[in-house]
Formats: structure tokens, C-alpha cells, sequence
């Protein structure tokens, strides 16, 4: 194991044992580098891979934190890099079918209490809602239940929901988007699911539930997707 390897282990342990705690400074790149005995490149060639294992993030002028996960059971927890880490559309690009959306629902509300913990918002600060059915040529692949802060994400609109709304906030709300914390279970299909998603209620499904985070670590997705279990698959990264 190289060097910047075994730091980005080291401090990656801590994490995960509470030794950092979630939204603590981690140590400046200077005193790293007098903890570790290496150069700066190297600390942050670590930190580097802690920022894409969705881990730390850095907020400028202000140094590096512990992103707060405590809220997603452990033995759960997916941390890495996947094909739908930028969204359906983005997975799909160089898929010869056709990429389209059926929007359920479009509204403004005050989100369920575990979802405005997970987006660190307060009980009464509004999120756009939506549900929609993700289809490759017409044919339904996943359902999305999405909740956006309303303040962060100014702008949204129903018709932005047949579309990338992933590439709507990184290019024309021109935030950033960094990393994805999620939890992966196996689901059986409800009565409405069925109906959505043309199959059986009750046949399996892969429930992906995920806090998508920015650059500077600030939450800007809760959103759990129901992903029909004989036409997906998931393609997964992980950086150790």
C-alpha cells in the first residue's frame, strides 16, 4: 500500500470508529504532513480519496470537515463511485434507447423529519417534491421519490423533471456536485408501484435511498428510488 494510501486508511478508520466525529475540522494539510512525516502532495493525494469515498469536504476559507452520515445505518452504508452516481440520464448517454420521464407529482411541501435531518434543514424550511418513473423506449425502469431544498436549488420547475435535473443544478443553477451517500435494500413492489412501473405488486425491486452532498458538503437531495429488480443493474466503483 502506498503512502497516501495508507494515511487515507488510517484517517478513514477514525471516522468510521468515532475517533473524528461527524462535522468535526479535520487537522490543517500542515499538521498532517508533521503527523504522517510526508509532503503535502501526499496528504492530499489522501484526502482526495477521502473527499470521492463521500467521506470529507472541504469549505473554503474555513478548512476540512467530517461529513455527517449518522443518520444511515452502518452496516448499510455505501460509500464509492456508480453509473448512477450523475443520474438516469447520465447513465444512459451512450444507450442507443431513448431516455424519457413520467412525472406523478410536482409540489412544494414540508418534508417528513427524518428527510429535513438528512438535508440539515429546519422543520418548518420548504423542499420541492417529486415522484417520477425513469423509462428506457418507453419501457419503465425506476420510480424516483425526490425531496430539494426549495432555497438551494432555486428555479426548479415541472418541466425540468423530463430532463436531467442533475445537469439543470450543475449548469444552470451552477452549483456543484461532489458525492452520494446511500443505502441499498431489496423491496417488494407495492399495488402503485406495480401499476407505475408495469409489473406485479410484489415482485423484487433494489431501493436505493441517497443524500446527495455538493463540493462544500452542504445536503441537496434525500431521495429514494425503486429500481424494477429484472431490468436494472448497478455498476459500482469503490475506491480504497
Amino acid at each position: 500500500m502506498l503512502k497516501y494510501q495508507s494515511i487515507a486508511a488510517d484517517l478513514q478508520r477514525s471516522i468510521e470508529d468515532g475517533t473524528l466525529k461527524p462535522n468535526e475540522k479535520l487537522p490543517t494539510v500542515v499538521e498532517l504532513c508533521e503527523l504522517y512525516s510526508v509532503s503535502k502532495i501526499t496528504v492530499k493525494r489522501a484526502l482526495d480519496i477521502l473527499t470521492e469515498n463521500g467521506l470529507i469536504s472541504s469549505k473554503r476559507g474555513s478548512g476540512t470537515y467530517v461529513k455527517n452520515t449518522t443518520e444511515l445505518p452502518e452496516d448499510s452504508f455505501l460509500f464509492g463511485r456508480s453509473d448512477r452516481a450523475l443520474g438516469f440520464s447520465t447513465e444512459h448517454r451512450n444507450d442507443p434507447k431513448k431516455v424519457t420521464s413520467v412525472v406523478y407529482v410536482f409540489s412544494i411541501v414540508t418534508p417528513p423529519a427524518d428527510v429535513a435531518r438528512h438535508l440539515n434543514i429546519g422543520p418548518d424550511d420548504f423542499t420541492y417534491y417529486h415522484e417520477r418513473v425513469r423509462c428506457l423506449d418507453g419501457v419503465p425502469i425506476v420510480i424516483e421519490y425526490t425531496y430539494m431544498p426549495l432555497d438551494l436549488i432555486p428555479g426548479l420547475k415541472k418541466s425540468t423533471l423530463y430532463k436531467s435535473v442533475y445537469r439543470y443544478i450543475e449548469d444552470e443553477v451552477g452549483l456543484k456536485i461532489s458525492s452520494f451517500h446511500r443505502i441499498l435494500r431489496a423491496v417488494h413492489a407495492s399495488a402503485q408501484e406495480a401499476e407505475r412501473l408495469e409489473m406485479t405488486a410484489g415482485d423484487p425491486m433494489l431501493e436505493i435511498a441517497q443524500v446527495g452532498f455538493l463540493d462544500d458538503g452542504t445536503p441537496f437531495e434525500y431521495s429514494v428510488s425503486r429500481n424494477v429488480g429484472d431490468r436494472y443493474e448497478l455498476r459500482d466503483v469503490n475506491v480504497i
